[in-house]
């Protein structure tokens, strides 16, 4: 039985940092374990411009602790009045690494987002002729879809008519729920691949409804059916180099989840590691937790594997992981994965 596991240290391909006070407490919660991140652009005001970027960067690296090594990889939020020029200038720059898509009002602070497809192909045009990924959150808004078909029926209405139209686009489809989405970016022509969260590895809608309402479980896309659940798993073991880790990692206060009308948002960073350890020797695949981990998202992403390395041991107890996290805007409650953890990160 394997009891120890050494990786080239992890990148997450998605995650939320926010601002202000939340930035300050959660960002030592990703940084300690991942080397770089792709950071998410829905703050408020949102992320828009080169100029917005480069001041968001500044504001993580000043809230990052002295000597913590880590690396934001910053996105702009794609809206329509996006100007080309200045998202090529950015690329140019090495300010971005890609642009995120957000439908208006699929989640988060997504307002701004695009309701009008027609008026960004200017952007995305550019976008393909410069090489610049676009990371999508893939949901339909439509009042008449039901909320577990919204990504199902993004693939057959939005995206495969977007990518047929610029078929040159490099897009990765982020946190996928559905086996649909497996089987599309497993199957699809062209340059797609797509990220999978540490939460829908671990949970189905279940877990969400079963016995009570579990808010920090509720996120957008929400958990579906466990036969998509095991989809994702059997997804992110495969080795197929189209899918690698994004956590979505996305943290709210107590107070904004449990409420009449709570926040969707899972904070995983904290444990996503040994969840993942986990979820791999359930499955009896330890031996490719490194490529989901650590070398399918930087070869996605035209980046070089981390030179570092970090080691995972299994104890005989369970690691003593906090209930949640205190910050500067309030306590943030860690994703529960329902039963003790026994894979946890050696200090280096």
């Amino acid at each position: 039985m394997m009891t120890r596991l050494t990786l080239r240290r992890p990148d997450d391909w998605h995650v939320h940092l926010r601002d202000g006070a939340m930035l300050a407490g959660v960002l030592p919660e990703t940084a300690r374990h991942f080397g770089r991140a792709i950071i998410m652009p829905n703050l408020v005001p949102p992320v828009v411009t080169g100029a917005d970027a480069r001041a968001y960067r500044d504001r993580i690296m000043a809230a990052l602790p002295k000597g913590m090594d880590f690396t934001p990889l910053m996105t702009l939020y794609l809206t329509e009045a996006t100007d080309p020029a200045d998202l090529a200038r950015a690329a140019a720059e090495g300010l971005i690494t890609a642009v995120k898509l957000y439908p208006a009002g699929a989640t988060t602070n997504s307002q701004s987002g695009v309701r009008n497809f027609d008026n960004v192909m200017p952007v995305l045009e550019k976008m393909a002729e410069i090489g610049l990924p676009l990371c999508i959150h893939g949901e339909v808004t439509a009042a008449h879809v039901d909320i577990f078909d919204r990504e199902q029926v993004f693939l057959e209405t939005v995206l495969d008519p977007l990518r047929a139209r610029i078929p040159a686009l490099k897009v990765t489809l982020e946190h996928i729920t559905t086996s649909q989405g497996i089987d599309y970016v497993a199957n699809a022509s062209g340059d797609i691949a797509g990220t999978i969260t540490t939460h829908h590895l671990m949970i189905n809608r279940n877990h969400m409804l079963v016995g009570g309402i579990r808010p920090h479980y509720y996120c957008l896309p929400v958990a579906k059916r466990a036969s998509h659940q095991q989809a994702l798993r059997k997804a992110a073991i495969s080795g197929n180099s189209r899918f690698f880790l994004g956590t979505d990692s996305a943290p709210h206060t107590d107070e904004t989840k449990e409420s009449a009308c709570g926040c969707a948002g899972v904070f995983s960073a904290t444990n996503t590691l040994s969840c993942l350890a986990h979820v791999f020797e359930e499955e009896g695949a330890l031996d490719r937790l490194e490529g989901f981990t650590s070398l399918f998202g930087p070869a996605r992403y035209g980046l070089p594997v981390a030179s570092q390395t970090i080691t995972l041991e299994k104890r005989d107890t369970a690691v003593p992981y906090p209930a949640k996290i205190d910050t500067g805007a309030g306590p943030v409650t860690l994703f529960d994965p329902g039963h003790p953890l026994y894979w946890h990160v050696l200090d280096a």
